[in-house]
Order: C-alpha cells, then structure tokens, then sequence
C-alpha cells in the first residue's frame, strides 16, 4: 500500500508544470500557446530565453532525482542496493515522467519528458547519467539544437546500459531501450523539421556563432 502512494506522490511531483507556472505568473502567457506548443525546457528556451529555460530544465531534472529516490523512504524493505530497490526506483522514476508529460496540474498537457528521464538516471546510476549529460551537452554545443541532443543522449543511455556497462537487471536493460524509443517517439515532428531544416536553434552559445562567422 505503501509503495501505491510513494508511486502517486512520484506522479503529482513530476506533474508539477515548471514551464507552464512560470510563463503565467511571471510573463502572463501559456507556454503551450508559443513556440512548439510544448511545455519542456526546449520551448522555454525558445520563447521566454535560456535563463528561464535553464532554470525550468533545471527543476524538471529535479523532479526526477527527487521522485526517483522516494524508496529511501522504506529502508526496512529496500536496501542499498538489489533487484527489488531497482526495480522499484524504475517504477517511481516512471511515474514522475509520466506526471511530466501528462501533468493533472496543467490539463494533462505538458513535455516530453527528456529532462525528468535524466534526473530519473541520475538517481539510479549518477556515472550514467553524467555521460548522458556530457553527450547532451556536446551535442547541443554543436548544433544548438535540444531535440538533436535529447535524442542522441537516450541513445547513449540504452548503448551504456547495454553494452558499455552491461547491466545484467533484465528490467532495466529493458527500461533502458524504452528510453531510447521513447525518446524518438516523442521527437517525431522535431526529427522531420531537423530532416527539412526548419528546426529552431535555442538561442545559447550565440556568441561561439558570431565567432565562427567572422572568422
């Protein structure tokens, strides 16, 4: 019974729409009604600039550490470490990426998810997590395009987990591939604008482009 209400509070915590109640209470607009229509970091970045996108990117990673390490709230029946506490972490972590995309705070209408995945793995596997983020980061230094970077970062996670790291948990090798789809799921209409070349650069690392431009 316990675990049914850690798996709902994990729900109502990755429910919680950054993007969304910062664009009302701070900007008096929707997110969801500019940009891409999405309420993730990537369209914060877009529409309101990337000091509030970080901060949202920011706090929705959170709600995945934070939802994630829910099980340390029942140490007598998960331990440090075995196949029932990862297991369990894996169902806490989904739940949150599930209130994320589809949020009871906001009309069951917000992101996709990418940022509260990766806090997921940053609470399950920290070293995971950061070769994630550095995959993410390069990538978008790159290209300035997040959803080029989201996808190459779910790549990387299911290709450490499978084949770098070699979990044995067949669950989560599991969970590790569905990241992946799911990711390139969610990235459909992102995937044709970047084939047709209309996808929208975040505007960060502007000044690296002026550079190259000059030279």
């Amino acid at each position: 019974m316990k675990e049914l209400l850690l798996i709902i509070l994990a729900y109502c915590i990755g429910s919680i729409p950054t993007s969304v109640w910062i664009s009302k209470k701070l900007f008096n607009i929707d997110i969801r009604d500019y940009g891409s229509g999405n309420a993730g970091a990537t369209n914060t970045f877009r529409v309101l600039g990337k000091k509030w996108g970080t901060i949202v990117m920011i706090v929705d990673l959170m709600k995945g550490v934070i939802a994630t390490s829910l099980w340390v709230t029942m140490p007598e029946k998960y331990g440090i470490e075995g196949i029932s506490r990862t297991n369990f972490m894996i169902g806490l972590g989904l739940a949150s990426v599930i209130g994320h995309i589809f949020p009871i705070w906001a009309d069951f209408k917000g992101g996709k998810g990418v940022a509260t995945l990766l806090g997921m793995a940053l609470a399950m596997q920290p070293s995971v997590a950061l070769r994630c983020i550095g995959v993410f980061i390069l990538v978008l230094y790159f290209t300035r395009f997040v959803s080029l970077s989201s996808i190459f970062a779910g790549l990387a996670f299911m290709i450490l987990i499978l084949f770098i790291y070699n979990e044995q948990e067949l669950w989560y090798r599991i969970f590790a591939v569905l990241v992946a789809v799911m990711i390139v799921f969610t990235h459909q209409k992102n995937i044709g604008r970047l084939l047709s070349g209309t996808e929208s650069k975040v505007p960060i690392f502007k000044n690296r482009d002026k550079k190259r431009k000059k030279e």
